[in-house]
């Protein structure tokens, strides 16, 4: 498991982790438990502007579909293309080689944050 000291979460179970004004986004390791084998993603192009807390995608599993929503503002300048033809890494590496979105231009909204602690928490509420 990497270290998730820099990760932050959302209550819809995307996790953000910056550096500067850049920043990767994914789903939790709880959330892709939930939905099962993830078998497509619709993710948004690069260049597309992205709201904190706003719905910018999709992911599909055996199990059910949900949305997907921003953790923080920017513009995407990169999506994980790896996920068109293998989307099961998303659950086999939800930190790692199954993140979703790099942004830029990245500024927090009104989206509540939180640690790895208080996710872990909430989850098991």
């Amino acid at each position: 498991m990497p270290d998730l000291s820099g990760y932050r979460f959302t209550p819809t179970h995307e996790w953000v982790r910056r550096d500067g004004d850049t920043a990767t986004v994914g789903i939790s390791d709880h959330a892709q438990a939930l939905l099962g084998d993830v078998i497509f993603l619709d993710l948004p192009a690069v260049g597309a502007k992205l709201t904190a807390g706003e719905r910018f995608g999709a992911i599909e599993s055996v199990k059910a579909a949900s949305d997907l929503y921003a953790p923080v503002s920017g513009t995407v300048s990169e999506f994980n293309a790896t996920l068109t033809d293998s989307p099961e890494r998303v659950n086999t590496s939800p930190y790692e080689e199954g993140w979703l979105l790099r942004l830029g231009g990245v500024t927090e909204g009104d989206v509540e944050l939180v640690d790895e602690t208080t996710y872990l928490a909430r989850t098991e509420e």
